[in-house]
Parts: structure tokens; C-alpha cells; sequence
């Protein structure tokens, strides 16, 4: 049976850390000590030196009736438990390093963010796949959940829904909010979050690439869904285009990470043409769809427009918003 850790990295959210800790352990209980892992822990990774969430994370196991366990202490088989740490250093790559750092006697981690909630047989999805395929890391789908309802304009452009799966299939890239990573391989191949990507984000596009680059199998896992629940303040035109253009220039920036020196020139030249396009394009399908009155046209168009500005900046070293510098 594996031993099973699922991280939870937070930063200021407490309610949302609350409630993420209390899907995760209902599901937990169900698991630990079956025919698939021995026991769970459930590893909170507070990047506020505050310790803004250690509140939250002591309520959360308290209202589950789990034990809060100190890294000294060894879990045996069918137990549930919580664990709280900080990671002073700022950014999301140091904390998914911390994760990793935390569980070198630990067969599985899964990652999960703290303002999502795992929906019902997620747990058992992820490593029920995990057993059955062998391969090196499960993704599933992250469904989003409006705190209040957005405008046409926002549904039309698609900007907080996420391509699915088949159950199966092998993907060569995974997000980290909802993955399983096999840690023996990852500590196999020494494989660790580039923490030059710590405050922009883009660290488990990087991270998965390479483990596939590595010999490692993504599969997905459609039936493994977390709910991702989004604030009105991201409902807002402005932050939904600055994080596409950022989005799109942090895609530039892994594959001049993957590459070698000799191959960068030419990725930089081929963002800048393809930004270029990509800005001509955009903004005559903004013009036309703002024209005709077409709310999806206009948010498509604005999309593809703001995804060529991060390109083109990205070509020349810019375009990135840095979301998670504190």
C-alpha cells in the first residue's frame, strides 16, 4: 500500500483553506488503511510567515475529529491526519519544493489549492488510476464555481474553463491543482520546481513537461474533479486579461527554459511573429464582435489579443505579472 500525502499550499485564505482541508479529509477517511494506501496525511504549506492559516488548518482537523501531527511522528496504517508548516521563502515554486522536501519517506502527493474543494470520489479517482496504469502522475478537471454571477461577456469567452479528457489518456503537461505525483520517480530523476518561476506562476507547466521529458506518464482522470472557486474580484475585465497576457508570456518562458542556448533566438523570433498575429487578429475580432453587438466574439477576440501582447512582450524577457510575489 502507498503512503499517500495530499498538499494543500496556501497563502492568506483562511476560510478557503478551511473548507478546502475539510473536503479533502472527508474523503481521506475513506481511503486510508484500504487495498491502495496505508494512511493520509493532509500537509497544510503556509506562505505567510503570519501563519495566517494555522487557525484554520487546527479548526478544520479539530471539526473532522483528525489528529494534528508533528513531523517527528510516524503515521501507521488507517490513519488521517494534519500537518502544518510554513515556507518563508515567497512563491509558489518554494512551497511546491517544501512539499516535495516534506515527503522524502512518502510514495504519493497529491497537490490541490486552497480555494478549491475536491467534489465527491475525487480521492478515489486519482489513486485508483495511479494503481491501476502505474504511470507517474494523474491530472483531473477543475470546475469553476462564481462566487457571483458574471457578466455575458465572461461566460462567452471561456476564460475560467479548462480542456477535458478521456479518463486515460496521456497528456505531456499537467496543471498542480489537482495532480498525483508518483515521488519515487520524481526523486528518481531529481526532478524539483524551477523557482525562477516562484512569483509568476508557470512552475508545474515547467515541472510536468520535464517529468514527461523524463520517461514519466500523465494520464488523466476525468472523474477526479476539484471545484475551483472563483471571487468576484477575478471576474473583472482588467485581471482576466492581464492574466492571459501573462499566462501567455509564462508559456514563452518554459520553452526557452527547455531548451538549450543554441535553440532560444529562434523561439524568441517565433513568439514575436506569432504575438504579432495573434495582436492583428484578436483586435479585428474584438472590433467586429464589439460592432455586431456578439459578446462572444468580443471576449474571444480580446482574449486572443491580450494571450499575443504576453508573447510578444515574452519574446523580448517581459509580459509577465508577478501574481505571487508577496
Amino acid at each position: 500500500m502507498s503512503r499517500l500525502t495530499i498538499a494543500i499550499p496556501t497563502f492568506r485564505r483562511p476560510e478557503d483553506l478551511k473548507r478546502a482541508i475539510s473536503g479533502v479529509l472527508g474523503q481521506a477517511a475513506e481511503q486510508a488503511g484500504g487495498e491502495i494506501v496505508s494512511d493520509v496525511e493532509v500537509l497544510v504549506i503556509d506562505n505567510d510567515a503570519q501563519c495566517s492559516g494555522r487557525k484554520a488548518a487546527l479548526a478544520a482537523a479539530a471539526d473532522a475529529g483528525v489528529a494534528v501531527r508533528a513531523s517527528a511522528d510516524e503515521p501507521t496504517a488507517g490513519d488521517v491526519s494534519v500537518r502544518y508548516v510554513v515556507e518563508e521563502r515567497p512563491g509558489v515554486a518554494a512551497v511546491r519544493n517544501r512539499a516535495l522536501d516534506e515527503t522524502t519517506e512518502r510514495d504519493l502527493l497529491i497537490f490541490i489549492d486552497d480555494d478549491e474543494e475536491p467534489e465527491p470520489g475525487w480521492l478515489a479517482a486519482l489513486v485508483g488510476l495511479q494503481a491501476s496504469t502505474g504511470c507517474q502522475a494523474v491530472a483531473g478537471p477543475v470546475i469553476p464555481v462564481y462566487e457571483v454571477e458574471p457578466e455575458e461577456w465572461v461566460r462567452q469567452g471561456e476564460f475560467f474553463v479548462r480542456k477535458t479528457w478521456p479518463t486515460g489518456t496521456v497528456r505531456p503537461v499537467a496543471a498542480s491543482n489537482c495532480l498525483l505525483l508518483d515521488l519515487g520517480f520524481v526523486r528518481r530523476k531529481g526532478l524539483r520546481f524551477d523557482e525562477a518561476f516562484g512569483a509568476t506562476g508557470g512552475e508545474d507547466t515547467l515541472f510536468t513537461r520535464r517529468l514527461s521529458a523524463a520517461g514519466g506518464v500523465i494520464r488523466w482522470c476525468d472523474e477526479a474533479r476539484v471545484r475551483d472557486h472563483v471571487p468576484a474580484s477575478r471576474l473583472t475585465r482588467p485581471w482576466i486579461l492581464r492574466r492571459q497576457r501573462s499566462h501567455a508570456a509564462t508559456s514563452v518562458r518554459v520553452e526557452l527554459a527547455l531548451a538549450g542556448g543554441g535553440a532560444q533566438p529562434a523561439i524568441r523570433a517565433r513568439a514575436a511573429a506569432g504575438g504579432l498575429v495573434r495582436i492583428v487578429v484578436g483586435g479585428l475580432r474584438t472590433a467586429c464582435g464589439t460592432l455586431i453587438g456578439d459578446p462572444r466574439h468580443a471576449a474571444k477576440g480580446a482574449r486572443l489579443l491580450a494571450r499575443g501582447r504576453g508573447i510578444l512582450a515574452a519574446s523580448t524577457g517581459g509580459g509577465v505579472h508577478r501574481e505571487y510575489d508577496h
